[in-house]
């Protein structure tokens, strides 16, 4: 049965601290609390650095059963290599402990700049990179290089599928072949509401569905209203009705209406 998995993009935020969180909570503690709230977390840390493997396992053990994490990949990845050349990238990620989630780990999230314009070639090219199974990945992962000596932790059992979702903010990509590009690699589009700042690209390109609500009418800032609630649930009701499993974080964090909002969606679609 289709699942939605409603979030936050993140959990440490100090404005949160006495707001979401309850006075006299111990920063170590947030992850816990955020999780016993939520089915969902997005990790944005890997983002900007790789994580050691300690960090993935206390992550994976500060949880509940059945709580899944998505995981943004890499800006050198994205933002640095722009995509190319990144083989030994991949293998790092793979290699710095994100597979020791296990059940855990939902889909990579790739987040690619403004300035990145359509290119089919480093898009196809990225793409067909990208490992299917968490066996596949842990193969890549062993040609990690020398810097992650001491560092690694990527051995599993058996083979589980891998889920992708591609979050774009240039306008070229509105356009017909990328939906297209999506479909034939099984990568889901990221639908991602940003108050009308980067393109709205709302494509079924896979067999689950990803979105990003960075703010209704202001950028990471602004909070959804009964309105705004209204539509992404049925947004996510619709996927579900199709079978397929809606990811849904809210990353409008500057006011800490994350959170909030993301109760808020996910307590309509339990009732």
């Amino acid at each position: 049965m289709a699942q939605a998995r409603i979030g936050i993009s993140g959990w440490t935020y100090a404005p949160w601290r006495r707001v979401f969180y309850p006075p006299g909570l111990p920063h170590r503690r947030e992850l816990e609390y955020a999780s016993g709230q939520l089915g969902s977390i997005e990790i944005n840390g890997s983002f900007y650095a790789l994580q050691r493997p300690t960090s993935w396992e206390r992550w994976r053990d500060e949880t509940p059963d059945g709580f899944v994490f998505s995981v943004k990949g890499p800006r050198y990845i994205t933002h640095i290599k722009r995509l190319r050349d990144v083989r030994a990238a991949l293998a790092n990620l793979f290699a710095s402990g994100i597979l020791t989630l296990g059940g855990e780990l939902g889909p990579i999230l790739w987040q690619l700049p403004a300035t990145f314009a359509y290119d089919e070639a480093v898009l196809r090219g990225f793409l067909e990179l990208l490992p299917r199974t968490t066996g596949d990945a842990a193969a890549l992962a062993a040609e990690h290089d020398q810097r992650m000596e001491g560092r690694t932790a990527f051995a599993v059992t058996g083979s589980t599928p891998l889920r992708y979702a591609v979050e774009v903010r240039s306008a070229s990509f509105e356009n017909a072949a990328w939906p297209s590009l999506l479909r034939e690699h099984g990568v889901a589009s990221v639908t991602a509401d940003t108050a009308g700042k980067w393109p709205f690209i709302d494509e079924v390109t896979a067999d689950f569905a990803y979105a990003r609500l960075h703010g209704d009418t202001e950028l990471y800032a602004s909070g959804y209203d009964e309105a705004g609630l209204d539509r992404w649930e049925a947004w996510c009701r619709a996927h579900l009705a199709a079978g397929r499993d809606a990811y849904v974080y809210f990353d409008n964090d500057t006011k800490v209406r994350a959170p909030f909002d993301a109760m808020a969606l996910a307590a309509r679609l339990q009732g």
